[in-house]
């Protein structure tokens, strides 16, 4: 093998891993709150990350740095689930991704636009947030909500296993989340705590095959809701595991990570909302060390409003 192959294998692997540490480390608050059954949401979103890569100090990789530029699409309803308030939901993401590495002194690099995997969500809150209609829902006033929910990721995305980098991952993945929100007032503490399992990628770059342990995060979320709708929300992220395998070789590649973030959500009238948030690394072991700053625009119908 050459320096050449090995140098695209090496950036392939660090782009791979990057992507599927930043699904690990999304902060999304607000996961388990209640909502009137039968209410429809679309939502489109624009963000942008950039950031670098840490690695093992043994790999001579140098300069590892990944531009994330994505818009995604999703829609979510509520519903009744035996008397218990849930949600099913799709997203799907478009980006623009360009990559850039050194290895043993030797630039490499890689810009690709495609659609990411799909993702499908459904929800449960078992306690604390029964299935209301929107009449009903005016005089409800939250105070703990325990709930689950599960997410499956299917490798729908544009892969080209010839090539170092791709949005897909040609590969399946299922995330089990338990989330607990407690209000005292104004002021909602959330935690939650998921793992995400995946299947094998047998045509990783050129015919090999990458493995992946479990993934574990834990989130939380101060979230204080202000006049109008408004609410501010302070949010956190910690995940570990994820070392990875190349052909039965493990690499050092285990995640210890931790993120911070913040979001605002404005409401622009009955239907209409808008939300900012950004986040940043605050401690990386292994992964996707980046900045990231969205925004997101949500319409709502359905339900009686």
């Amino acid at each position: 093998m050459n320096i050449s192959y090995s140098a695209y294998k090496m950036l392939a692997l660090l782009v791979a891993f990057a992507a599927t540490a930043a699904q690990a480390q999304e902060i999304e608050p607000r996961s388990f709150s209640n909502a009137p059954i039968g209410v429809n949401f679309l939502i489109a979103s624009y963000l942008y990350a950039e950031g670098g890569l840490a690695v093992d100090p043994s790999v001579p990789v140098t300069n590892a740095d990944v531009r994330t530029n994505a818009a995604v699409l999703a829609y979510a309803r509520s519903m009744n689930v035996w008397g218990r308030s849930g949600k099913f939901s799709v997203i799907v993401p478009y980006a623009w991704i360009s990559g850039t590495a050194e290895l043993a002194g030797q630039p490499q690099q890689r810009e690709i636009s495609g659609l990411g995997d799909a993702r499908f969500r459904f929800s449960v809150n078992f306690f604390g947030a029964p299935a209301l209609s929107l009449k009903e829902f005016a005089s409800y006033r939250q105070d703990t909500i325990i709930g689950a929910s599960l997410e499956l990721s299917v490798p729908t995305g544009q892969y080209d296993p010839n090539k170092l980098v791709n949005n897909g991952t040609n590969r399946w993945s299922i995330k089990p989340e338990l989330g607990i929100s407690k209000a005292w007032g104004p002021l909602t503490a959330e935690l939650s705590a998921a793992a995400r399992i995946f299947s094998d990628n047998g045509d990783f770059l050129e015919g090999s095959t990458r493995e992946q342990d479990p993934i574990y995060s834990m989130q939380g979320h101060l979230i204080y809701a202000l006049r109008s709708g408004i609410w501010l929300a302070v949010d956190g992220t910690y995940y570990t595991g994820g070392q990875t395998t190349v052909d039965g070789i493990s690499n050092d590649d285990l995640l210890r990570n931790t993120r911070m973030g913040v979001t605002l959500a404005l409401p622009v009238n009955r239907y209409n909302s808008v939300k900012f948030y950004a986040s940043t690394g605050v401690a990386t072991r292994t992964g996707g060390d980046y900045d990231l700053i969205g925004i997101a625009w949500q319409v709502r119908w359905g339900g009686g409003l």
